[in-house]
C-alpha cells in the first residue's frame, strides 16, 4: 500500500463522501448535487448521474457503511423502472417528473446514449456483487441492450447513440463511451465470469489505446466518424465542452492508463499472457499527462485539453483528472513497484487536499487556472462516482474490479 494518505484518513474521506451524496436521492433516482449538497431540481434526472450514484453506494454497501444498500436498492429500482424504456428496450437518458409520472425529459431525454448505458451495466454489475435484490436482473436486461444494440462486433467498438427507438444512429463515434464501456465490461467480466466481456474490452482497449494513443504521440483522439476515421478539428468552437471537448482530453489519458492495467491484471489472472503494449502504453500516457498535462502554465493542476501539438486549449482544472491522476499513478506503482509513480501519487493527494478538498466529502469539481473556484464547465458537485473511487482504488488489487474485490474482502487497510 501507498502512504500517503494513510488508511483511516482514506476511509474517513470516503464517508464524507457518501455523507455528502445521500442528499442527491430524488423520487426519481439520483439528482445532479449543487455546492450545499442538494438537488436544485427534484423533478429531473439524469441516467448516468443515478447509475454512478448507484454504483458508488453498492460499493459503500459491500463496505457495511449505514444507509448504503438502502440507497443502492434505491437506484436498482429507478433504473429497472423510471428510467427504463418498457417500449423499445435500453434506458431513458434523462426523465422528468409528469403529471402522469415519470416521463422522458424532451427529445434529448429519449435518446439512447452508449455513455450512460455503460454505467448501467457498472451500476447493475457493482450491484449484483453486493447482492441487491433485483440487480442481477438489471444485468441480464443491461447485457442484452449492449449486446444487441450497441457493440459492433466488425469494428470491436461500442456505437455512441440512437433515438428512442433504436434505429437512428447518431452520425458520430466517440472514445469517452467506448472508455466507460471497458470500465463497465471489465466488472461485468468478473461478476458473471464470462470471459465474452474480457474479450471485447480487449478489442476496445488495443484499438484506442495501442492503435489511435499511440499514432498521435499519446495524445488520445476523442472524436470520430462511423467509419472511425479521426476528427481532430471536433468542437473546436466548443472546447470546454463537458462531454465532447475539442483536442486531447488529459485526464482521459489518466483513465485509459489504469484500465489498460486492470485489464492486464484481468488477464493474467485468467491465465491469459497480456501482450506488452499493456504496460508500455500506460506508462507513456501518465508520463504524458505529467509532461503537457500538469502544472504546465505557472500553476499546479491539470490543464482540461491540449491540442495535437500538446499545448493547452482549456486550462481549467477540473477534479476528476486528479482523482484519475491518483488512481493511475497508484495503479503503475502496484504493476511496477517504481518510486517514481508513488512519487506522482503522493503529489496529486497533495494538490486535492490542497485546492480540491474544501471541507471532508466537499470537492470543488472545477477550479480556474490559478486554483481558484470556478463554474464554467461543471456548475455544483455534481456526484462523487471519482472521488469516491480514488478513496478505495489505491488500496485493491487491480484485478478483480472494484465492487468484486470489495466483496472478496481485497481492502487493504
Amino acid at each position: 500500500m501507498i502512504t500517503p494518505p494513510p488508511a483511516a484518513w482514506l476511509d474517513a474521506e470516503g464517508d464524507a463522501l457518501l455523507a455528502f451524496a445521500r442528499g442527491a436521492a430524488t423520487d426519481l433516482g439520483f439528482g445532479t448535487l449543487d455546492d450545499a449538497g442538494t438537488v436544485p431540481d427534484p423533478a429531473r434526472a439524469e441516467l448516468w448521474i443515478t447509475c454512478r450514484m448507484t454504483h458508488v453506494f453498492a460499493l459503500a454497501a459491500l463496505r457495511g457503511r449505514p444507509g448504503a444498500a438502502e440507497l443502492a436498492d434505491h437506484g436498482v429500482a429507478a433504473l429497472t423502472t423510471t428510467f427504463a424504456d418498457a417500449e423499445h428496450g435500453g434506458w431513458f437518458t434523462a426523465v422528468e417528473q409528469g403529471p402522469d409520472g415519470p416521463r422522458p425529459a424532451g427529445e434529448a431525454g429519449g435518446r439512447k446514449g452508449a455513455y450512460p448505458h455503460a454505467f448501467v451495466l457498472l451500476a447493475a454489475a457493482s450491484a449484483t456483487a453486493a447482492a441487491r435484490p433485483g440487480a442481477a436482473d438489471l444485468l441480464a436486461r443491461a447485457r442484452a441492450v449492449s449486446t444487441t444494440r450497441f457493440w459492433d462486433d466488425e469494428a470491436g467498438m461500442v456505437r455512441e447513440s440512437f433515438d428512442r427507438t433504436f434505429t437512428e444512429p447518431e452520425d458520430y463515434r466517440g472514445v469517452n463511451a467506448n472508455m466507460h464501456t471497458v470500465e463497465a465490461y471489465l466488472a461485468v467480466a468478473d461478476v458473471t465470469g464470462e470471459d465474452l466481456w474480457l474479450d471485447r474490452a480487449l478489442r476496445i482497449t488495443r484499438r484506442v489505446v495501442d492503435g489511435e494513443a499511440r499514432a498521435h504521440g499519446w495524445r488520445l483522439p476523442e472524436h470520430f466518424t462511423p467509419g472511425w476515421r479521426p476528427l481532430l478539428e471536433y468542437n473546436r468552437d466548443q472546447p470546454a465542452h463537458p462531454f465532447r471537448p475539442f483536442g486531447a482530453t488529459v485526464g482521459h489519458w489518466l483513465e485509459w492508463a489504469r484500465l489498460t492495467l486492470e485489464l492486464r491484471a484481468a488477464l493474467a489472472a485468467r491465465g491469459r499472457d497480456p501482450e506488452p503494449w499493456t504496460l508500455e502504453a500506460p506508462r507513456a500516457l501518465v508520463e504524458g499527462a505529467a509532461r503537457e498535462g500538469w502544472a504546465v502554465d505557472g500553476a499546479d493542476g491539470f490543464v482540461y485539453t491540449v491540442d495535437f501539438a500538446g499545448a493547452p486549449v482549456v486550462r481549467q482544472r477540473m477534479h476528476w483528472v486528479v482523482c484519475e491522476a491518483i488512481g493511475a499513478a497508484a495503479a503503475l506503482h502496484a504493476a511496477t513497484g517504481e518510486e517514481a509513480y508513488a512519487d506522482w501519487y503522493r503529489t496529486w493527494w497533495d494538490y486535492a487536499r490542497r485546492h480540491l478538498i474544501e471541507a471532508p466529502g466537499r470537492w470543488h469539481h472545477e477550479l480556474a487556472p490559478d486554483n481558484t473556484p470556478a463554474a464554467g464547465t461543471w456548475s455544483g458537485r455534481p456526484d462523487v462516482y471519482h472521488a469516491y473511487q480514488a478513496t478505495l482504488l489505491p488500496r485493491l488489487p487491480l484485478a478483480p474490479a472494484l465492487a468484486p474485490a470489495l466483496a472478496a474482502g481485497l481492502l487493504e487497510g
